[in-house]
């Protein structure tokens, strides 16, 4: 038989059998500890068959690839039970939540019973180690077999792109349709939770730095909110999942699709202006979220909401308060962490925003990137009756950020991109693939970087945004999601060229695929009846405001 040739986990060259499984090359006391495995840089499961030389990294869910294969399997295994047990009501993954997914059913609200129920089948099935395997199957089957399951959010996604095969997986009698890698035995994903909430129930997971338990639940009813408001409208419209946007291009209803969110999108900030308007000891409002959720054209769009009510922002840079860069605090590898606190002069700035806000002249900071030194302007500068300061940046919800101002002196805003379309009932988007599309026509617009150089920043980012915001973020008074539902359909047209750059060589590669293969789903929506002000114009570019 033909032999090719790998490497595993960075060793030696070793030769096998052509079509040898993944699985087979673990080592026998090892097998448990591992869930996935990166080929040739992109993401596998266990069963997969090797056919080419490959380089091999084995995975375990303490890898962020291994928890998203861990999270599936148990989101797949979940499914397989409410089909056993409610085969009348279609469980609806509604979006993430913390450290798990939201779940409802249609016209329908679980009991503590019925979710003891979906939990005791989920342990059932990792108890007795099923196998659960991958095939292809051709379009046609593909369709036969959602029309048999009645999943129509699928066979709608699935007929408005028109794939030639899809990837299916089995345990017992139930196959799930999905592209993500799954494990290849119900045994490895052991830990894990349901939890009643609200109207469905929480699908908790453990955490990366812990697998022995389930993480513990933190409400953030605010968020929640947020998700909830948004699924009621997608609802409203009759566009939840990429199926159904997909529709809507199909028919030409497009352009009033896009009308109608930016109109909704305003309205929003509109309420967010009026309510800090409403709340008189308002005098600094605090804007934060994540890398890519459209702070910059949110922060403008407030401000000019806040000046049609009645009040003058006057926008402080917080990057200008910087320390030297001689005084940056310094990652483990010894580079420069610009991202904690600590690189921030907090003393200064409480000491500048405190004098302003008590009336009094003073000179502000100006950082120079290219010296990495500090400084103070020539002039002096006061605030004028009415006007209210906006500052923006990854700290402004951290109390240490404005220690010297009174709590009931601030507003602060969480924004982010919370995006809250489906691929279908059962597979959801996560909000950090909206954001790292944005950032990755963003950067390659206006920045000059390369696919490969935002996705290697990328999880730097994602680890500043955990250890720096999303633990603040109930502390907010408003909350904006800038998520828009049509706006994957735009920017895959500037991603896609941009993803395609990516070689097979590149240990980026797999993620560019991956992004890919997600945007195949969308049709292309244009960019001509998009407005000029809307969040989506700092990616692609077109703004009518001046940044």
């Amino acid at each position: 038989m033909e032999k090719i040739q790998v490497t595993i986990n960075n060793s030696s060259p070793v030769e096998i059998l052509k079509g040898t499984q993944l699985f087979e090359l673990l080592p026998h006391d090892e097998k448990e500890n591992f869930i996935c495995a990166k080929v040739n840089h992109q993401i596998l499961p266990l069963k997969f068959n090797i056919e080419t030389n490959a380089d091999i990294h084995f995975l375990t869910p303490k890898t962020n690839e291994g928890m998203e294969v861990y999270r599936s399997t148990l989101s797949f295994l979940l499914e397989k039970a409410a089909q056993k047990l409610f085969p009348k009501h279609t469980l609806t993954i509604m979006h993430s939540l913390g450290a798990g997914y939201y779940y409802e059913f249609d016209n329908y609200t679980p009991t503590k019973k019925d979710i003891a129920s979906l939990e005791n089948a989920m342990r059932n099935d990792i108890s007795e180690k099923k196998s659960i395997n991958r095939k292809k199957v051709s379009y046609h089957d593909a369709v036969t077999l959602l029309k048999e399951q009645n999943k129509t959010a699928q066979l709608l996604l699935l007929t408005t792109c028109a794939v030639p095969t899809v990837n299916c997986y089995q345990c017992d009698d139930f196959i799930g349709i999905l592209q993500t890698p799954l494990a290849a035995n119900t045994e490895q994903v052991p830990v894990f939770t349901l939890i009643q909430y609200e109207n469905g129930f929480i699908l908790q997971f453990p955490s990366r730095r812990d697998l022995s338990q389930p993480k513990i639940f933190i409400e953030q009813k605010e968020i929640f909110n947020v998700y909830r408001d948004y699924k009621n409208l997608d609802k409203l419209f009759h566009v939840d999942t990429i199926g159904s946007l997909n529709q809507f291009v199909i028919n030409k209803k497009i352009n009033d699709l896009i009308l109608v969110e930016e109109a909704l999108q305003e309205s929003r900030i509109i309420k967010l202006a009026e309510d800090i308007v409403s709340r008189k000891d308002v005098r600094l409002v605090a804007i934060a979220g994540p890398s890519s959720s459209g702070k910059t054209t949110f922060s403008k769009r407030l401000e000019l909401q806040l000046r049609a009510h009645g009040l003058t922002p006057r926008t402080i840079s917080v990057d200008d308060y910087f320390v030297d860069r001689d005084k940056t605090p310094l990652n483990e590898d010894g580079s420069f962490d610009f991202e904690c606190i600590e690189a921030v002069n907090l003393k200064l700035f409480n000491e500048h925003i405190s004098a302003l806000l008590n009336g009094e002249k003073t000179k502000l900071a100006r950082f120079d990137f290219i010296t990495g030194k500090s400084s103070l302007t020539q002039e002096k500068f006061s605030l004028s009756p009415g006007e209210i300061i906006v500052i923006e940046g990854i700290h402004c919800l951290n109390e240490k950020m404005t220690y010297l101002i009174p709590r009931q002196n601030k507003y602060k805003i969480y924004i982010s991109a919370l995006t809250h379309i489906n691929i279908d009932h059962a597979n959801r988007i996560p909000t950090t693939d909206n954001r790292v599309i944005r950032r990755l026509v963003r950067d390659y617009n206006y920045r000059g970087h390369s696919a490969e150089c935002t996705l290697e920043m990328w999880p730097a980012v994602r680890q500043g945004e955990e250890n720096n915001i999303f633990p603040f973020q109930n502390d907010a008074d408003g909350y904006f999601n800038s998520a828009l539902i049509y706006e994957l359909g735009v920017l895959k047209i500037y991603a896609e060229p941009i993803l395609k750059q990516v070689n097979p060589d590149s240990p980026y590669y797999g993620e560019a695929s991956r992004l890919l293969s997600f945007l195949s789903y969308f049709l292309n929506i244009p960019t001509d009846k998009i407005p000029p002000t809307s969040i989506v114009r700092e990616f692609i570019g077109g703004s009518s405001l001046r940044y």
